[in-house]
Order: C-alpha cells, then structure tokens, then sequence
C-alpha cells in the first residue's frame, strides 16, 4: 500500500508564496517521475510541473519562472515552491507519482489534494 500526502496549501495574497509538499510512503521500491496537477473549480485538471528520478523538470507555460519543482529522493518527497502566485492559480493542488511497489508493481499514485487560494 502506497500514500501520496500533500501539504502547504493555504490562502495567500496575490504575489505572495507558498511551498506545497508531497511526501510518500508505504512498500515503496522505486519512485519514477513525481507531478503536481491543478483542477480549478469547474475546470479540467492539468498538469503544472514534474520532475523525472533524475531531476530533469518540465513546467507549464502558465507557471514558468514562478514555480519550482523539487524532489529529496531518500525522503521519497517532492515540493512545489509557489512564488509570485496569481489569482488564476488558485485551485486544488495534487501530487502524483509513478511507483514501482514491493511486490514488484508499477503504477500511478495520486494525493489528496491540498487547497490554494490566491486572493486579497
């Protein structure tokens, strides 16, 4: 059994900063690429940034040079470092993660998701 838990979410004014985590635990082998997606409310949910076990990244045009994606490997955790945030931000943040579990099984894995309100 595997579980994705986020944390970090909150109400934060427009230019300000917000740092979400993604820890993951249980009969964990090998964690592949890790992801956070945003589902804003009557919106489709989208990808907004990934990190490969190697590090390598990709963003969404839209956070580009605002959001920063990390991850501690032996901490199976990720982050999402949220500066500049604008209102359009504001949606319910996940954590997704390819792993490969003991016994030997491979799939996606998704968190909670954590609330993020940009507002005045």
């Amino acid at each position: 059994q595997v579980q994705l838990v986020e944390s970090g979410g909150g109400l934060v004014q427009p230019g300000g900063s917000l740092r979400l985590s993604c820890a993951a635990s249980g009969s964990i082998l090998y964690i592949y690429t890790m992801a956070w997606y945003r589902q804003a409310p009557g919106k489709q949910r989208e990808l907004v940034a990934a990190i490969t076990s190697a590090g390598n990244t990709n963003y969404a045009d839209s956070v580009k040079g605002r959001f920063t994606i990390s991850r501690d490997n032996p901490k199976n955790t990720a982050y999402l470092q949220m500066n500049s945030l604008k209102p359009e931000d504001t949606a319910d943040y996940y954590c997704n993660a390819d792993i490969k579990t003991i016994p030997i099984y491979r799939r996606d894995y998704w968190g909670q998701g954590t609330q993020v309100t940009v507002s005045s």
